[in-house]
C-alpha cells in the first residue's frame, strides 16, 4: 500500500480522534450575566464587565467572558444596547461590528463572510488573518437591542476545529 494511501486512509481516524479529544474536555456552561445567551466553553472563563458608550454617548456596558485554552482563546460577549441605538435595520449595526472588528485584521479584511440567522435574529459569521499566522472567527447576533458575539482565535488551519465548532453550535439565544 503507498504511503498516499495510508495517509489518507488514516486521515478519518485521526478526526476521529481530534473529536473526541474536543469531546473528552470538561466543558464549561457560560449563561450571560444579563440573561440573553448560553454557550460552553473548554475551561472557566474570565468574566469582566466592559463599560462603553453608544455613538449619541449613552453609557452602557459589555458583559465579556475570555479564555486562554492551549493555543486557542474564545471570547463571548454580550451588551442590551440603548435606545439611542438605532437597530431597525440591524445588518448595519452588524456591518458596523464587521468594520470595526477589520481594522484588527491582518490587510484589514475579512477572508470570508457569511450573512445568516440565528435562532430567527440576523446574524453575521467572519473570517479574517492576523498577524503572527493566527486568525479570528466571529458570529455577531442582534435580536432587537441584545448584541451577542463570539469570538475564536488560533492558528489559521485550527478555524474549524472540533473545539471551535463546538463553541459556536453550542450557542443558545436566551432572551
Amino acid at each position: 500500500m503507498s504511503a498516499s494511501r495510508r495517509s489518507f486512509l488514516a486521515l478519518p481516524a485521526v478526526l476521529f480522534a481530534a473529536d473526541a479529544a474536543a469531546q473528552s474536555v470538561s466543558w464549561f456552561p457560560v449563561e450571560g450575566a444579563d440573561k440573553s445567551f448560553f454557550v460552553e466553553m473548554p475551561g472557566a472563563p474570565v468574566y469582566k464587565v466592559l463599560d462603553t458608550a453608544s455613538p449619541g454617548g449613552t453609557p452602557f456596558v459589555y458583559h465579556s467572558y475570555s479564555l486562554e485554552y492551549r493555543r486557542l482563546s474564545f471570547v463571548a460577549q454580550s451588551a442590551l444596547y440603548p435606545a439611542d441605538v438605532d437597530v431597525r435595520q440591524p445588518r448595519l449595526n452588524l456591518q458596523s461590528a464587521l468594520d470595526d472588528r477589520a481594522q484588527r485584521l491582518a490587510g484589514g479584511k475579512w477572508t470570508s463572510v457569511d450573512w445568516k440567522t440565528v435562532q430567527g435574529a440576523p446574524a453575521v459569521e467572519s473570517t479574517g488573518p492576523l498577524a503572527g499566522g493566527n486568525a479570528l472567527r466571529q458570529l455577531v447576533v442582534l435580536k432587537g437591542r441584545q448584541y451577542v458575539s463570539l469570538g475564536y482565535l488560533g492558528p489559521a488551519d485550527a478555524l474549524r476545529a472540533p473545539e471551535a465548532e463546538r463553541f459556536f453550535r453550542s450557542l443558545r439565544l436566551l432572551s
